[in-house]
């Protein structure tokens, strides 16, 4: 890990400041919005506005970068990002915040497609695991610091949009400084969604599942948090809670997938996920209770993001896991912006407690969908002495672009050959 900060710090520094900023304004929309009067459904969908626009810029960064290069795509979105941020304050109105949330969302992922393929190309074979998994840990430890200056902050005020105005601008300081080269980048070759689900049913409804969960989990907290009463510490450490969760448990469950079947492990850890959000439902009264069960719910549901990728990757071609990546952020990213509007009827009509109920009752769907498949298909888990499906990368929580997704890919597609080489029949994994 010392040896990719010392080659890629600009990058992780830069990345670091930007999930900072990026942490900071995002529960901030809930606190704001509730100040400002915002109905529960109105916050659902300035939250979901986001996944909406992020999902269009991970589709599109590729061709700006591709006509005018990673350095100018870098500058400008980089612009775009700190002038929307401070916008916010100035017109507070729900269609002007969701138009907002949708160009915050395309120019975010644009950033995060030029960062992560520039830091793919200046990766080896043997570096390129590490240098994921240390640059998604800057991120993860952003977004946790940007929730301890919400806590010292005024939501009522200007101040607390200044600073991820700032963040951002001098996030972007180092990384167009540096001296690494600027990779050249192609445009994604999605597989068919048709072809995906023949491939694995399993995988695809679950990561259209998943991305349900994620952003009700991070675009509708800090909304649930402010109606349960959490002062703006507690909001922030609840928050955090939901990282520090997935950080903790991130490489436990990963281990445990390459040693048994891992649609067992999904199953099991949906349908803890789901026992855990009931328990929300039943002891959100209790402060302390809630900051656990956030950071089990957090620790439960973020690795199945990376384990349904190494399922799916069980049952491809070597030559189809890079084409399938685009086909799965598309997918998370479709479940991504359904999810909290639908979320936020269940609040509306029930409560705050919709949002658990929200969240036990999608991941109860993967649990059965999961147990269902089960029944249709035989596993490509045979015996831990004789396993030969791809071992999982132990890199990506619930939250990258494209490039992200596909740099993973690759890691498997390295995996695999070495693998086939040795004589293994990776390729032809059972289905």
């Amino acid at each position: 890990m010392i040896a990719v900060i010392r080659s890629a710090w600009a990058l992780l520094l830069g990345m670091f400041l930007l999930q900072i900023g990026n942490g900071l304004q995002g529960s901030l929309m809930g606190v704001r919005g509730a100040i400002e009067g915002f109905s529960t459904f109105e916050l659902s969908l300035i939250g979901s506005a986001y996944f909406l626009g992020f999902l269009g810029g991970s589709r599109m960064a590729p061709m700006f970068i591709a006509r005018v290069g990673h350095v100018r795509v870098f500058a400008a979105l980089g612009s775009f990002i700190s002038a929307i941020v401070i916008s916010f304050p100035i017109v507070t109105e729900p269609i002007a915040w969701m138009i907002l949330r949708v160009a915050l969302g395309f120019s975010l992922s644009g950033v995060y497609v030029t960062a992560e393929s520039w830091l793919n190309n200046g990766a080896t074979n043997e570096t390129r695991g590490q240098a994921l998994s240390t640059y998604m840990l800057m991120q993860m430890m952003g977004l946790v610091a940007g929730q301890g200056i919400l806590a010292a902050g005024d939501p009522s005020g200007w101040i607390l949009f200044i600073i991820p105005s700032i963040l951002v601008s001098l996030s972007f300081a180092p990384i167009l400084l540096s001296a690494v080269p600027t990779p050249s980048i192609e445009a994604t070759r999605p597989m068919s969604l048709r072809q995906l689900f023949v491939a694995s049913p399993f995988g695809v409804v679950g990561m259209l599942l998943l991305g349900g969960v994620f952003a009700g989990q991070f675009a509708m907290a800090p909304v649930y948090a402010t109606e349960v009463g959490l002062s703006l510490g507690q909001l922030s450490a609840f928050i955090s809670s939901f990282f520090v969760g997935a950080i903790v448990l991130q490489y436990p469950i990963g281990w445990m997938s390459d040693r048994m079947d891992r649609r067992v492990l999904i199953v099991m850890a949906a349908g803890l996920g789901a026992l855990v959000a009931l328990a929300g439902v039943v002891l959100a009264q209790s402060y302390v209770a809630l900051l656990v069960i956030a950071a089990l719910s957090g620790g439960l549901a973020q690795p199945l993001y990376a384990l349904l990728i190494a399922y799916i990757n069980d049952y491809l071609e070597v030559e189809d896991m890079a084409a399938a990546s685009g086909g799965m952020v598309f997918v998370n990213g479709i479940g991504a912006i359904g999810g909290p509007p639908i979320l936020g009827l269940m609040m509306g009509w029930m409560g705050p407690s919709g949002f658990w109920l929200f969240l036990a009752l999608v991941l109860l769907a993967v649990t059965i969908y999961g147990l269902y498949r089960m029944t249709r298909r035989a596993s490509a888990y045979v015996e831990e002495d004789d396993y030969d499906a791809v071992p999982y990368a132990n890199l990506m929580p619930g939250a990258g672009s494209a490039v992200a997704v596909e740099t993973a890919q690759e890691l498997y597609v390295e995996a695999a050959e070495e693998m086939a080489s040795d004589g293994s029949d990776t390729g032809e994994a059972t289905k």
